[in-house]
């Protein structure tokens, strides 16, 4: 077997001499137990010829007793290190340390009599562990797993190794609301249950976070990887009990497989990221195997993340305003709608651009640039005219909020109690300190705060409790079918007397005919939103709509406003 086959990081990792002076007795396994690569010092020793059939057995035949296989075989499966001895009849007692490293099995010999038993040894072993291992689930790390790749990768055949990534879904709520141990808790399930169910037909590794990583090996990867993945996927359906609490957490998870979908490391992981992309896209708690025409998906998004960072500067947002009305056709103010007019794709719409524009710590400068816009728009409304705008949980937990907030209202010279922002129960899945100051702070600025969303997210009576909204904004979910399911008209009643029974308004929105428009009047509900009063009108329209005075006419006046041109 060819020496240049033990790279210099094993070298280093392993020790290229010993004390003494002797090269150490060093030997790589893999997961079938076949001789990988191994230091001079071990032919020497063990007195094999380098082939590469050697198993472990032939080379140190008293590990192949039950109990000892039993430690081997422990090792591969937990990943912890260990010490065996055992009595040699032509080299007497041999100590011999174990560990599980990159794709199999690692064993270093020390016979050094004079030496304690297990001091030095352990030592040994504890500082290999923690460098090859993550330290809260005992899987191999991101190091391990890179060093994995290299050496597997590239193959000259047509068949190689199977990688997926694992992404656990819904992770982050867990954090939020229970604390970071319920979320370490947590992951080490997660492990545990992707341990089981791979067995030893691969390799698992945690890389980051709530991210995992398997490499397969062995014929039909493919086959076997995606039914792997199915499997996953149905054990992560199971709850998750921490603290006599079941949580549900799924995964996604994306395949790739060598050579056919990449030949290099940073290939296949790429192209595993790309599937386990198309599993979320798709709805989550999903396997997908890579398709290059997933590619087209990825490529679109990336264009549409470099255009997005350079959209304030072009000049490429607006705002649309949709009108709120008090029933039956009272207009009482417009809420503020972001859009982006991407130069060749024409106008995105906000549920692709915004969620973009939050991860990468865009909505900041983008939030300032519409609250001021829509402000100085609002100026030439009737002064009794609210204006709504929404306030992404990203733009809320920036540090500084009701500085800039008031600091705009000073500089546009816009009323206070005309300004309602809008926030979703996300903000409030923290709820420390800081986030209810920020929401008094503007409440004491006399800025109304309404509740959006309501009943679609972690919705939790606390938050009505724990400060009182102005206005409560039920979801278009529960509207939708309003007329034709009792469940929903039951919901939206109780609702409505909820946040009368607090002293709050309600708004409707998503309310698409005049039945529905009817029948929340009847029950009481306060305002309401929607393609029945108006869809959303661009502001050289809503000047039209103003000047026709439409606060006070009738629901045949918005008719005729929209049928002309």
């Amino acid at each position: 077997m060819p020496e240049n086959r033990v790279d210099r990081s094993q070298q280093t990792l392993y020790g290229s001499e010993s004390d003494n002076g002797l090269e150490a007795t060093v030997s790589l396994w893999d997961l079938d137990f076949k001789l990988l690569d191994c230091s001079k010092r071990f032919k020497e020793h063990i007195g094999l010829a380098p082939r590469s059939d050697v198993s472990l057995w032939e080379a140190y035949p008293a590990l192949a007793k039950p109990t000892l296989a039993e430690l081997i075989h422990k090792v591969i499966d937990t990943g912890e290190p260990c010490t065996i001895q055992f009595d040699d009849p032509t080299q007497g007692k041999r100590r011999l340390l174990a560990s599980r490293i990159r794709v199999g099995l690692l064993i270093v010999e020390t016979n050094r009599a004079h030496e304690s038993p297990s001091s030095e040894d352990n030592e040994k072993a504890q500082l290999i562990h923690q460098a090859t291992h993550d330290v809260l689930t005992g899987l191999p790390n991101r190091r391990q797993f890179s060093a994995a790749l290299t050496q597997l990768l590239p193959v000259t055949g047509k068949v190689g190794p199977a990688l997926m990534q694992l992404d656990l879904d819904d992770f982050k709520p867990v954090n939020d609301t229970l604390g970071h141990g319920a979320g370490d808790i947590v992951l080490k399930l997660a492990a545990e249950r992707i341990t089981k169910a791979l067995g030893r037909g691969g390799t698992a590794y945690r890389l980051a976070g709530d991210e995992f990583a398997i490499i397969q090996i062995g014929p039909q990867r493919a086959l076997e990887a995606e039914r792997l993945a199915d499997a996953l996927v149905a054990e992560f359906k199971k709850p998750f009990t921490v603290n006599g609490i079941s949580l549900f957490v799924g995964v996604s998870v994306g395949i790739a497989i060598a050579p056919r979908d990449g030949n290099e490391g940073e290939q296949l992981m790429k192209a595993a990221d790309v599937a386990l992309y198309a599993a979320k896209k798709e709805g989550r708690r999903r396997a997908r195997t890579f398709d290059p025409a997933m590619l087209i998906v990825v490529e679109q998004r990336e264009l549409l993340r470099r255009s997005l960072r350079v959209a304030l500067q072009r000049d490429e947002f607006f705002i649309e305003y949709q009108p709120l009305v008090e029933p039956p056709s009272n207009v009482v103010g417009f809420e503020a709608l972001l859009r982006w007019r991407h130069p060749t794709l024409g106008v995105i719409p906000p549920a692709a651009f915004i969620p973009m524009a939050e991860a990468d710590g865009l909505m900041r400068e983008i939030g300032q640039w519409m609250l001021e816009e829509a402000c100085r728009e609002a100026l030439a409304w009737p002064d009794h005219y609210t204006l709504a705008v929404n306030l992404s949980p990203a733009e809320f937990l920036t540090p500084g909020l009701t500085d800039r907030v008031s600091q705009t209202l000073d500089i546009v010279g816009f009323p206070a109690e005309r300004l309602e922002l809008e926030i979703t129960e996300g903000v409030l899945l923290e709820r420390t300190i800081n986030n209810l100051d920020t929401l008094n702070t503007l409440n004491v600025l006399g800025i109304q705060i309404s509740l959006d969303d309501f009943g679609t997210e972690y919705s939790s009576l606390s938050y009505l409790k724990n400060f009182p909204f102005d206005t409560i904004k039920i979801d278009r979910y529960f509207i939708r079918d309003l007329l034709q399911d009792g469940k929903s008209q039951a919901i939206v009643r109780s609702v409505i007397g909820l946040a009368h029974g607090l002293g709050m308004r309600v708004t409707a929105e998503g309310v698409e005919t005049r039945q529905q428009a009817a029948w929340l009047q009847q029950e009481g509900c306060d305002r309401l939103q929607g393609y029945s009063i108006s869809p959303p009108l661009s502001a050289d329209k809503l000047d039209d709509f103003i000047r026709q005075g439409a606060r006070d006419q009738s629901a045949a006046t918005f008719d005729e406003f929209h049928a002309s041109p």
